[in-house]
């Protein structure tokens, strides 16, 4: 089982609140630690506000390297691109010196890019703080149920992998996905899972219980004894 903690708030604020601290604390860390850090950056709303906050922070930005999640094999000029949501987000004022990695690169489709993709992970240092999500259906990063992928993305040793999801109401028409492994997601100092709602509140305690990981795949990360993860919840 994953080193759990949770927290739950009262107010997306108080979150946002203890999110931005905690991100600003953890890459603190990671430069004092090693000289520089890596925050490992997911899409949606949940975290838009303290990217913001961060954005406008006096920082070491230039010894911070920012990496996404996972991204969504499109360029980063559609309007469903997590990198163009990030750049928009984080990657502005005092945080535009921070050293982008991006996930998406010129190959054709996702599984061509895997390769590549793997490198230029391969080159980041253990990431300071990861910040994850979750799906209705359960999923985390890109790591869908029963996707196509799936199953090396739980067990491939490597840091990324080429997902194609099943369509459905969540994955919208762009199934094509690159994704951190559940490997790439335990290299990682921290994990930070940020949930909102009760419906999504649901799923997560559902998770937290026994059952096939393909069906579920965020209890991947919850059962997974090298990760220190600490549970982010708001109404």
């Amino acid at each position: 089982m994953a080193k759990l903690t949770e927290r739950f708030f009262d107010s997306k604020e108080q979150m946002t609140e203890a999110l931005s601290a905690l991100l600003k604390e953890q890459l603190s860390s990671g430069i004092e630690q090693d000289g520089n850090a890596v925050l490992m950056v997911s899409g949606g709303s949940s975290p838009a506000p303290a990217y913001k906050y961060l954005a406008n922070l006096e920082f070491s930005w230039e010894k911070v390297s920012v990496a996404m999640v996972d991204e969504r094999w499109v360029d980063v000029t559609h309007e469903k691109s997590n990198e163009s949501f990030i750049n928009s987000t984080l990657l502005q004022n005092h945080a535009a010196n921070a050293n982008f990695v991006t996930m998406k690169n010129s190959a054709t489709s996702a599984i061509e890019g895997q390769a590549e993709c793997e490198k230029a992970y391969a080159e980041l240092k253990t990431a300071d703080v990861t910040i994850l999500g979750m799906g209705p259906d359960g999923h985390t990063a890109s790591l869908f149920p029963h996707a196509e992928g799936l199953k090396i993305g739980l067990e491939s040793t490597g840091k990324v992998c080429a997902i194609n999801a099943i369509e459905s109401d969540v994955t919208g028409s762009i199934t094509e996905r690159m994704s951190l492994t559940l490997k790439g997601i335990a290299d990682s100092r921290k994990v930070v899972l940020l949930i909102s709602g009760e419906a999504k509140k649901a799923v997560y305690e559902n998770a937290k219980t026994e059952g096939s990981e393909y069906d579920i795949p965020l209890r991947a990360v919850l059962n997974h004894p090298d990760i220190d993860l600490t549970v982010f919840w708001s109404p």
